[in-house]
């Protein structure tokens, strides 16, 4: 085994993936609640709920774009 090049990215675990996966949809579907309620003033539940799956994909999405890894 020779030393670390600059390059060196050690594995992440699975608990590190699992908790930015969550955090990133998370933040997602509440961007997309607030949104729904920043333009609508008293939205109906299923709206609220359309509005933060959407967001969340969008932020899943965004994150895989900009990441540029498709996993």
């Amino acid at each position: 085994m020779g030393a670390l090049t600059e390059n060196h990215r050690c594995p992440r675990g699975i608990g590190s993936r699992v908790t930015e996966a969550v955090s990133t949809v998370g933040v997602g579907g509440l961007l997309g609640a607030v949104f729904c309620f920043v333009i609508e003033e008293r939205p109906a539940g299923a709206l609220v709920v359309a509005t933060a799956a959407l967001g969340a994909v969008l932020a899943t999405a965004v994150k895989q774009a900009v990441g540029g890894k498709s996993s």
